[in-house]
């Protein structure tokens, strides 16, 4: 990877275009459990997302395997696909973007709480 993809995220755009691809070739129920499992994982997400694409590539690869395998989806994924990404994410509790910047909104009052008050 160069800088430039890097600054300029090309990098990303192409492992998304590489996971549609690989999606596409899903049955259709793994690929509408895909779409859901991205759109579940994507909270958890960094400011540019380089964070989920390990964790994509790797619940990608188990629908893949499953699907090659002949097993029904709830088998793989269970009869809750939120609760399978919190898991993928880190578990319950993960932090969110949404936890990262109320943080620091309350750091940032708290400071200038403190120097109004103080």
């Amino acid at each position: 990877m160069s800088f430039w993809d890097t600054i300029t995220g090309a990098d990303l755009s192409r492992e998304w275009q590489a996971f549609d691809v690989r999606a596409e070739a899903l049955p259709a129920d793994y690929r509408a459990a895909w779409e859901q499992i991205k759109s579940h994982l994507f909270p958890y997400a960094g400011f540019t997302g380089r964070n989920l694409t390990p964790i994509l590539d790797a619940a990608l690869g188990l629908l893949e395997e499953a699907a090659a395998d002949g097993q029904r989806l709830p088998e793989v994924l269970g009869d809750d696909i939120p609760g399978f990404c919190a898991a993928l994410a880190g578990g319950e509790g993960a932090r969110t973007y949404r936890d990262r910047w109320r943080e620091q909104l309350n750091r940032n009052v708290a400071r200038k709480l403190g120097r109004l008050g103080g």
